[in-house]
């Protein structure tokens, strides 16, 4: 059976799935991959870069007759690329880290499900000042990035659920197979956002050697940090955002000085020499706290099913455990 939430009946899906738009990596192919599969597929807008939509807004919109969405980061992007975005019917429009309020209104007034990603309390509460139809409770064991001094996600989401009801919500943070899916479900939520899992499928643009680090990775050589986006020159506010990242050289040296680090100019130029060399990674390996449970590289389709089979499964063992026994207990 599939499970029906207010997140399936709300945006047509068959499944309370939804691919995180991981800014550059989750392209057009990924995204109608989920969406086709029954999950929703969010593009990953990220910056708002013009070019890559320009490649990747085409391919998801001619690449599924599903619900599908695209996901900005609130901080870096203009009304141009939001506008650029809705040009071409998305189902769905998701803004993360920052103040949504600037585009809340434009997202709405064209038809998609505005959904807003939250680290905190009162960034749920703004949430739902603006009008979110969905909200995102991103708990800190999310790769990629998040709040400096966020919550764990299973304490989190329920906080969110009750804050913001009757809005739904999305859980996401360290869900990787289809045990998580019900347990975002069972705190409260109406499906889960996942990226990691979703990095490693057939569909997800990185380089090989990303994929290969995941399938890897172990969640304890996961870190959260700062370090990347100074040494990277990437423009995040780190002051309020870090990023959970598998091991990178960069991290070693500059543990515990970001201040230090964002000071010295030349740290940054060796950073881009090492990287134009080959001497460490062009990119750092965003990963979160799940990746020990990332075996595999499936299709982005058969992952959506199996994921949903397994949270069915789930549950439907949770709720057999909690049935107790109507047979009369044996004599004799």
């Amino acid at each position: 059976m599939a499970l029906s939430t207010e997140l399936t009946e709300l945006l047509g899906v068959r499944h309370p799935i939804v691919q995180a738009p991981m800014g550059g990596s989750a392209g057009g192919a990924l995204a109608a991959a989920v969406s086709r599969a029954g999950g929703l597929g969010l593009l990953g807008g990220g910056y708002g870069d013009r070019a890559w939509l320009e490649r990747e807004l085409p391919i998801v919109a001619a690449g599924t007759g599903q619900p599908w969405g695209v996901g900005f980061l609130t901080w870096a992007i203009d009304a141009g690329a939001v506008e650029r975005a809705l040009a071409f019917g998305p189902a769905a429009v998701m803004l993360s880290f920052g103040d949504p309020g600037p585009f809340a209104d434009r997202i709405r007034r064209s038809g998609a499900v505005l959904m807003v990603q939250v680290t905190d309390a009162d960034e749920a509460g703004r949430a739902v000042e603006v009008g979110a139809d969905v909200i995102v409770a991103q708990g800190t064991e999310s790769g990629g990035h998040g709040a400096r001094h966020g919550r764990s996600t299973l304490p989190f989401v329920p906080l969110v659920v009750d804050l913001v009801a009757p809005v739904p919500v999305l859980a996401a943070g360290g869900i990787a197979d289809g045990r998580g899916v019900a347990a975002a479900l069972a705190l409260g939520a109406a499906g889960a956002l996942i990226g990691t899992r979703f990095q490693a499928t057939a569909e997800a643009l990185v380089d090989p050697s990303v994929s290969k680090a995941i399938v890897e990775g172990r969640g304890q050589d996961t870190e959260r940090s700062g370090v990347l986006d100074i040494v990277r020159g990437s423009g995040w506010p780190t002051e309020k955002y870090t990023a959970r990242a598998l091991g990178h050289p960069s991290l070693d040296r500059w543990r515990g000085r970001e201040a230090e680090l964002a000071d010295d100019d030349r740290a940054r130029q060796d950073y881009r020499e090492d990287v134009a060399r080959g001497a460490i990674p062009s990119l750092p390996v965003w990963a979160g706290e799940a990746v020990d449970l990332i075996t595999d590289l499936p299709s982005a389709a058969d992952l959506v099913t199996a994921l949903a089979a397994q949270a069915e499964d789930a549950l439907d063992r949770a709720g057999r455990r909690q049935r107790p026994d109507s047979r009369p207990p044996a004599h004799g």
